[in-house]
């Protein structure tokens, strides 16, 4: 980082961190350098080069943000917490109504940009609601038949919990 910036910063009360302020390459299909840096992640999305299409369905390198490893993680540690599938003395609107709000909120901030990454998480909230089922529902303790009971509740009750729009398209 140049040493104007950094007084220019220090001037307003701002400090510089060493680790986090570097200079990023911002690589696409046009900019082809190589630099040791072409990434970075800022507010939970990590910005770096990835494959996009162009309104033609022709494939191009863009430097886009994703939710972040990082965030991905911490949601995943958050979810685990809530230890769905050993609330089984709760209804499933029950569950609906305590996780809906935030999973909204996660979709909407982490899903304004490359949407699919998000997905593994959301499809592993369906893998906690087979296991309630699995184990609220004892006869249908094989993963298939919980499976299946998840899908038919999903094409019953489709707006039930707020991730199924985006997890269970293929279910219907």
């Amino acid at each position: 980082m140049g040493s104007r910036t950094v007084q220019r910063l220090r001037d307003l009360g701002m400090a510089v961190h060493p680790d986090k302020t570097k200079i990023v390459y911002c690589k696409d299909g046009k900019r082809r350098g190589r630099f040791p840096v072409v990434s970075f992640t800022f507010l939970g999305f990590m910005f770096c080069p990835r494959p996009s299409r162009d309104r033609q369905g022709k494939q191009f390198l863009a430097f886009l943000p994703a939710i972040s490893p990082q965030a991905l993680k911490k949601i995943g540690r958050v979810v685990r917490r809530w230890r769905l599938h050993r609330r089984i003395f709760h209804t499933l609107d029950e569950l609906a109504r305590a996780i809906n709000p935030i999973v909204a909120g996660w979709m909407q901030y982490y899903g304004r940009f490359y949407r699919s990454k998000l997905s593994p998480l959301l499809a592993r909230i369906n893998a906690y609601l087979v296991r309630w089922i699995r184990n609220k529902y004892r006869r249908l303790d094989r993963t298939r038949a919980a499976h299946r009971k998840l899908a038919e509740l999903a094409a019953s009750q489709p707006r039930l919990f707020r991730h199924w729009a985006w997890v269970t398209s293929a279910w219907r």
